[in-house]
């Protein structure tokens, strides 16, 4: 899918970390004119029995249409593209590289944009896995646009935007979840006829402008 959106063989990066029982992470990399860096990431593993359509081939979809879209455009900052191994099995991927990150350099990585599960409803943030400095520019972001946007709090479950904040780098995670999707999600029902197109769709569009609005934003503006 990403290299019928614009990406080469030779671009692609596949980061093994042996010590989190070879867990792989897919990174692309789109240098911007400095090192200072925002992170785009969707977990690439489904559990359970359905195809995970929702859960998350959406984040996959709407990761790759985001690469197309900011492909060849000058960007202030490096934008790093992960499609994450292992998130249901306790955000492995997403742990294995953070821990990865040199101390020194954990200033570098301004913030991350996690995409899990959309397709049941209108962009939604997670309250308990985003740094409410995020949250609010996505609150900000959703208004400009007009976009219908909501956020709530998902009991006793994380994602890979946990991984990040708990080294004190903001995230926030964007879903499009109802109250239903404990019907849905890790069981037979999650196939490709429960998404519908315009969550994704508009998970992708407030994720893009977030982005957008990130990287002409100091690098310490959501700390």
């Amino acid at each position: 899918m990403l290299t019928r959106l614009g990406a080469q063989d030779s671009d692609f990066r596949i980061d093994r970390f042996d010590a989190y029982d070879g867990v792989e992470n897919l990174v692309l990399i789109l240098p911007g004119e400095s090192p200072e860096k925002i992170v785009i990431g969707a977990h690439y593993d489904k559990i359970g029995d359905g195809c995970g359509a929702v859960d998350n081939w959406t984040g996959q979809v709407a990761l790759a249409h985001l690469y197309r879209t900011l492909h060849g455009m000058q960007l202030k900052k490096t934008l790093v593209f992960v499609a994450f191994g292992r998130e249901e099995n306790g955000l492995v991927g997403s742990r294995a590289m953070v821990s990865a990150i040199p101390h020194e350099q954990l200033a570098s990585y301004c913030a991350m944009i996690n995409i899990d599960s959309l397709g049941l409803a209108r962009p939604q943030v997670a309250d308990n896995m985003s740094s409410r400095t995020l949250e609010r520019l996505a609150v900000d972001v959703a208004n400009s646009m007009d976009i219908p946007f909501s956020h709530v709090t998902i009991g006793g479950s994380a994602s890979d935007s946990n991984a990040f904040t708990a080294k004190k780098i903001p995230a926030i995670t964007l879903h499009g979840l109802d109250r239903n999707w404990m019907h849905v999600l890790h069981r037979r029902e999650d196939q490709a006829s429960k998404v519908n197109p315009m969550s994704v769709y508009l998970g992708y569009r407030l994720a893009l402008s977030m982005v957008a609005r990130m990287d002409q934003t100091p690098c310490d503006a959501y700390r």
